[in-house]
């Protein structure tokens, strides 16, 4: 896990975000109100949400192109039980919460794959967040 995450506000616009995502080497940023988790902003959302539709990326807020529904585990939770979200949920960022619901960290795919032991587990974990969504 990463604990010392960078993040975004949900006011900032959609230009700092990619220029901090760059600065970074980062692809998704966790849009946060203080410490709180609002959503996520990846370098997808930018694209679909702010260029696609030609928006002006200086006056597009990131609330206005973030991912709002937030996937996340708490930080008392173990290794596997990331993964099996990660799997489930077919997302290759995790933001970690403590019990006050406040972000603490970040667990990415490449964590599990240079921390976890069975590398076996995190290459299947990888084949199901892969796989296309099934419609439902």
């Amino acid at each position: 896990m990463t604990s010392d995450v960078e993040v975004i506000g949900p006011s900032d616009s959609v230009f700092e975000a990619s220029k901090k995502m760059r600065d970074l080497d980062v692809g998704a940023l966790p849009v946060c109100d203080g410490r709180r988790l609002l959503g996520m902003i990846t370098d997808r959302d930018i694209t679909i949400r702010a260029t696609a539709e030609a928006r002006d990326p200086n006056k597009t807020s990131v609330r206005d192109c973030m991912t709002p529904e937030i996937v996340y585990c708490f930080e008392d939770q173990n290794e596997d039980e990331a993964e099996r979200i990660m799997g489930e949920k077919q997302i290759r960022r995790l933001p970690v919460l403590n019990r006050d619901k406040q972000l603490t960290g970040i667990v990415s795919l490449g964590d599990l794959a240079t921390k976890t032991a069975e590398m076996q587990e995190t290459g299947r974990t990888l084949r199901e967040i892969s796989e296309p969504a099934q419609a439902g």
